[in-house]
C-alpha cells in the first residue's frame, strides 16, 4: 500500500488551466501548451489527466535523463507514494516500474522503439512531449508518428505538446489545428548583468568563470547555479574555485550518478554552488538559487556531411536558451 497522501502542494500557475486542458483534450484530442519555467506543467499536466484517460499509461517524454528521473520522483512525492507506484521512468539501461504505473516518464528514443515494436501502442492513452522547444531529430520523428498513429490506427490516442518558449501555433497547425491553451507563469524581478566586455581570447573559459563566480558569492546572498558547456569545464572550473566557508561546490550533468545529482537537486541547510551542464535548463527547480551565472556556450551533436557522422561542438547559446536559463520563478 502506498504510504498517505502528503500535506496538498502549493498552488502553481498552471492549476486553474488544468480543467479547461482536459475538457479541450476531450473534445480535440490533442492540445498545445506553451507555460513559461516554472508553471507546474511538467508535474501537474500528467496528474491531472489520470481522470480524464482513467484506463491505460500516460507517456511523457523528457529530453534529458536527469529530468525524467527527476520529473517522476516530484511527482511521486507529491502524491506521498514511492517512486515506481503511480509514478515511475524508463530510459535505456535503467527504469522504475510496476504493474500500478499509470505515468510513465520516458526519454525519447523510448517512444520510438515503443512505435517500431507496435505502432499501436496498445495500453497507451495520452502522449505528453515536454519541452518540445529543444527539438531533436528522435523527438520531431515520436510525434510525426504519433500523430500519424492517431489519424490511423488510434483516434482515441491523446497527444499533448508543451513548452516554455515554443511558437506554439505552427505546431497546433501540424496537429490538425489543435487548440493552445497558453499558462501564465510568476517570477520575481530578475536583475541582469552583463561583462563590459568579453573573455580574452587568452584566458581559458574556466578559470575566468571561477573569478565571477568568486565574486557573486561574495556579493549576493543565497545559491547559485553555473551553466558550463560539459563535465570536462565543470570540473576544471570546481578546482580553479575558492569559496567562501559554508558554500558547496556541487557538479550536475548526465553521467553522475543519481545520488550525486539527487544532492545537486534537494534542499540543503548551507549554500550551494551549482556547477551544471543545460540539463538543469528545463523540467527542474532547484530550491534557493538566486545568482545564476552563463558562460554563454552549450555543446551539442551536430551532423558532419564530411564524415557522415555526428560529432560535439561548442557554441553559443541561443537568446531563447538565454532566456530560459534566466529562472526567476517564484
Amino acid at each position: 500500500m502506498p504510504p498517505a497522501h502528503p500535506a496538498a502542494p502549493p498552488r502553481l500557475p498552471i492549476d486553474p488551466l488544468l480543467p479547461e486542458l482536459c475538457a479541450r483534450l476531450k473534445e480535440a484530442g490533442c492540445a498545445v501548451l506553451p507555460a513559461p519555467p516554472g508553471a507546474g506543467k511538467t508535474t501537474r499536466v500528467p496528474p491531472a489527466l489520470l481522470a480524464l484517460y482513467p484506463r491505460g499509461r500516460l507517456l511523457m517524454l523528457e529530453p534529458r535523463r536527469l529530468a525524467a528521473r527527476a520529473a517522476a520522483q516530484r511527482m511521486a512525492d507529491e502524491r506521498g507514494e514511492a517512486l515506481g507506484h503511480t509514478q515511475g521512468y524508463r530510459m535505456r539501461g535503467e527504469s522504475a516500474l510496476s504493474k500500478a504505473t499509470r505515468i510513465e516518464v520516458i526519454t525519447e528514443g523510448v517512444l520510438t522503439r515503443l512505435l517500431q515494436s507496435d505502432p499501436e501502442l496498445p495500453g497507451v492513452a495520452c502522449i505528453i512531449f515536454d519541452e518540445f522547444h529543444e527539438r531533436s531529430l528522435q523527438a520531431d520523428l515520436g510525434l510525426a508518428l504519433s500523430w500519424e498513429v492517431r489519424q490511423t490506427l488510434r483516434p482515441d490516442l491523446g497527444i499533448v505538446v508543451m513548452s516554455a518558449t515554443l511558437d506554439a501555433q505552427p505546431v497546433a497547425d501540424l496537429l490538425g489545428g489543435a487548440p493552445v491553451l497558453t499558462a501564465e507563469g510568476r517570477s520575481y524581478p530578475v536583475e541582469i548583468s552583463h561583462l563590459s566586455a568579453p573573455r580574452p581570447k587568452s584566458e581559458r573559459l574556466e578559470p575566468f568563470v571561477a573569478r565571477h563566480i568568486e565574486t557573486c558569492l561574495d556579493d549576493a546572498e543565497g545559491s547559485l547555479l553555473c551553466f558550463l558547456p560539459g563535465e570536462a569545464e565543470i570540473r576544471r572550473t570546481a578546482a580553479a574555485l575558492t569559496v567562501p566557508s559554508g558554500v558547496d561546490v556541487l557538479p550536475l550533468y548526465g553521467a553522475l550518478s543519481f545520488a550525486a545529482q539527487r544532492r545537486a537537486l534537494a534542499p540543503a541547510p548551507r549554500r550551494k554552488g551549482i556547477l551544471a551542464t543545460s540539463i538543469a535548463e528545463t523540467s527542474l527547480t532547484i530550491e534557493d538559487i538566486r545568482i545564476v551565472v552563463d558562460a554563454g556556450l552549450a555543446r551539442r551533436s551536430r551532423f558532419d556531411p564530411g564524415s557522415g557522422f555526428s560529432r560535439l561542438v561548442t557554441e553559443r547559446v541561443t537568446q531563447a536558451e538565454a532566456a530560459q536559463l534566466e529562472g526567476g520563478e517564484k
